[in-house]
């Protein structure tokens, strides 16, 4: 088997304790995987191995590997290194905030499997120095912080659903800086610059989504210009994704609220990348309604 063999094709799942690997695992499993949870990383070869055997019966495997795996987990981005010589290989890490893995650690009563003598806290520290590096070489990583369990497998399933289809899947977030930035974006653009519409009387009420803002935000000096330096520089960056086998970006799209000029601009913005050739593209606005 060589990389050259598309039918083959391996997904580690991996990231922090309570951002919901097992959620994951059963979306993908709903989407036809092959689902190995809690595999030591040295026995992903003999996986892989096992898969090849089989032959299409066992297109798409997804290996669940994490901390549990003690010493053996040190292991896991040199197996995957080697792996990536013979097969398609895949990084997905699931993040979230200290805040949202307490608070779920706290709901299921049970300690972080690096917890040991001290806090849920501490444990949460020691597994994110111990998960940098393979977060940093992951090829998506997915933040939960704010994801229940429905919402993360509907994003599963959309980000998994339609693998064969080529090209890259582009999602477009608006979000409110006062809220903290997405973690999970790969790209950041900030809309502070543009007069706030909340300080308009007829307009505050209303949204981005609403054509009054719209014309507003995007009729505001260097609106329309930014939008479209914007898109042409994504048009060359995209092209970039798609060589490199990136499959899925996230571009951020912030002002202070999320309410007016960063949802106005997502959704213009949107509107202009979905005539790219092999880009596809889903719009979320995070903190919508949030105020």
């Amino acid at each position: 088997m060589t990389v050259d063999d598309e039918r083959q094709e391996l997904l580690v799942v991996t990231g922090m304790s309570g951002a919901g690997r097992s959620t994951v695992g059963n979306a993908l499993e709903d989407l036809g995987w092959y689902v190995v949870d809690n595999l030591p990383p040295q026995m992903l070869t003999t996986l892989v191995d096992l898969a090849e055997r089989a032959g299409d019966s066992l297109p798409k495997i997804a290996a669940i590997v994490d901390v549990r795996g003690g010493r053996l987990f040190a292991d896991v981005q040199r197996s995957v290194e080697e792996l990536r010589k013979k097969i398609r290989v895949r990084v997905l890490f699931l993040d979230a905030t200290d805040a949202a893995l307490v608070r779920r650690f706290e709901q299921v009563r049970r300690p972080h499997p690096l917890q040991d003598d001290g806090t849920l806290l501490d444990g949460i520290a020691r597994e994110r120095r111990r998960m940098e590096e393979l977060r940093e070489g992951s090829d998506l990583v997915i933040d939960t912080s704010e994801l229940n369990i429905h919402q993360l497998a509907t994003s599963i399933s959309g980000t998994f659903a339609e693998e064969d289809t080529p090209g890259v899947q582009v999602t477009v977030v608006s979000f409110g800086f006062k809220y903290g930035l997405p973690a999970d974006a790969d790209l950041v653009a900030d809309m502070r610059f543009l007069p706030n519409p909340f300080w308009i009387p007829e307009l505050k009420q209303l949204t981005g989504l609403d054509p009054e803002v719209g014309e507003y935000v995007l009729g505001a000096e260097g609106g329309s210009e930014f939008v479209k330096s914007y898109a042409e520089a994504l048009t060359t960056v995209l092209a970039g994704y798609q060589r490199e086998n990136k499959r899925h970006a996230t571009i951020a799209i912030g002002c202070t609220g999320g309410k007016h000029r960063s949802v106005a601009v997502a959704e213009k913005l949107a509107s202009m990348l979905r005539g790219l050739p092999g880009v596809a593209v889903s719009v979320k606005h995070r903190d919508l309604g949030r105020e």
